[in-house]
């Protein structure tokens, strides 16, 4: 319980989340529907697959927190940026590290959308594009086939995960 008369720390930790957590859930949202708009065509997959085997062949692997469970696009772009090598790999196939990761998410969007319509009762997704879950099930096993990419940081944890107790 908070007293008036006491420290406002906590009343100013409260309102500067108030105020950024709405922000958060906007880039998310505007994140969401650029995710949901892009289409997945036979082109830019070439290059993705180009890129990913660069990627995954950069000795220290990428940055990025190993705990962030949904990064926003402009934290996918500043990982790339960050982790040595990794812009130019991307920029050589001809893809900016925007469009590197707005693809990296639509195949996920997409992936789990063609599950889903692939279950018993399953729908498509609302605002989720036909064309682009398609493009994930004729792709299937190329998309399967893609590498793992490496983030130095968290493949110790991961490591440490995978041993058996």
């Amino acid at each position: 319980m908070f007293s008036c008369h006491g420290s406002s720390r906590p009343f100013q930790v409260l309102a500067a989340l108030a105020l950024l957590l709405p922000q958060a859930s906007l880039a998310q949202d505007r994140d969401t529907q650029e995710i949901q708009r892009y289409v997945l065509t036979d082109a830019a997959f070439a290059k993705f697959k180009q890129a990913s085997n660069k990627l995954a062949a950069l000795p220290n692997g990428m940055a990025g927190d190993c705990d962030d469970e949904s990064p926003t696009i402009a934290e996918g772009v500043a990982n790339i940026e960050a982790t040595p090598g990794a812009k130019a790999a991307i920029s050589s196939t001809g893809l900016t590290p925007r469009e590197y990761t707005v693809f990296a998410w639509s195949l996920v969007h997409n992936g789990i959308a063609a599950w889903a319509v692939s279950q018993p009762g399953g729908k498509l997704p609302p605002g989720t594009n036909p064309a682009s879950v398609d493009f994930c099930k004729k792709h299937a096993a190329e998309i399967e086939a893609l590498p793992k990419l490496k983030n130095s940081r968290c493949d110790d944890e991961d490591a440490e995960d995978d041993r058996p107790e």
